[in-house]
């Protein structure tokens, strides 16, 4: 499940992409489902665990990809038990984020009102405990909170 604490948290990693660049494994790379997310968030191909093939960059190393590919991959891949900033990702990654939480728990924090499209989906706003399953549900509980 998708859990969102809207606003900071002390303890959050507010900045995903420099974490990323310190942590990041090779392999997470060449995973399939972080080539799914830079192929879809990036227009992206990954040759190996170095070189990414960007149409607008040329050959890029992981460090170059998007924040939001970089917080996607962090939030699939990273096992610290860290919160990470959500609005280091565009809207174009709230359906991954979505897809993540599909299959394990997951807990960021957003400082904007992401877009997570009309829905059916399931999350839990932290700040007041309510489960939202869609777009209307998802705007009126976040209003107060951003």
């Amino acid at each position: 499940m998708l859990k969102v604490y809207m606003g900071g948290l002390e303890n959050e990693i507010y900045n995903p992409d420099m974490y990323f660049n310190n942590q990041y494994e090779d392999e997470w790379i060449t995973d399939e489902l972080a080539k799914a997310m830079i192929a879809d968030v990036d227009k992206s191909v990954v040759i190996s665990s170095h070189v990414i093939d960007s149409p607008v960059l040329g050959a890029i190393t992981p460090k170059e990809l998007s924040g939001g590919v970089k917080t996607l991959m962090l939030l699939a891949f990273d096992t610290s038990g860290n919160i990470f900033n959500g609005s280091a990702c565009g809207d174009n990654c709230a359906k991954w984020i979505l897809k993540l939480a599909e299959d394990k728990d997951i807990t960021i924090t957003l400082h904007h009102g992401m877009r997570f499209g009309a829905g059916p989906f399931e999350i839990e706003i932290l700040n007041n405990g309510k489960i939202v399953r869609n777009r209307h549900e998802w705007l009126e509980n976040i209003y107060n909170f951003i």
